[in-house]
């Protein structure tokens, strides 16, 4: 075995008019069941946010960009979730909602390290 292990990740996306259906990638959630690991890392390109919504709330943007680390990291912020599994907060933060930050779809991959990944993958599909 050459230690590469199973990982999925889902891009974070801001709708910031649901009804329109546009978006902007602003971070990624990643999972590693085999090493118990999840995380997330955002971005916010707020001339992009601009570019499709002016009077966005771009500080409630960043505060549930934040909330969605929190609950990655366990912490505080986390609530009820902070006592979940890797598991169970990846895919509570995974399911559908209709807010202005939403899961766009999982994808899995191999990697030897769960943590460069979300790097890896925040340079590819968010700066």
């Amino acid at each position: 075995m050459n230690g590469r292990v199973v990982f999925e990740y889902a891009p974070l996306r801001v709708v910031p008019r649901v009804e329109r259906g546009e978006f902007i990638n602003a971070g990624v959630l990643v999972y590693c069941r085999a090493r118990s690991f999840v995380a997330a890392r955002t971005h916010l390109d707020v001339a992009r946010l601009g570019a499709l919504a002016p009077d966005a709330d771009v500080a409630g943007v960043r505060a549930a960009l934040r909330a969605v680390e929190g609950v990655c990291a366990g912490g505080d912020p986390a609530g009820q979730a902070a006592h979940d599994d890797a598991g169970r907060r990846f895919r509570w933060l995974i399911a559908p909602r209709s807010t202005v930050v939403q899961p766009g779809p999982v994808h899995t991959g191999l990697t030897l390290d769960p943590a460069a990944e979300v790097e890896r993958l925040l340079d590819l599909l968010v700066r």
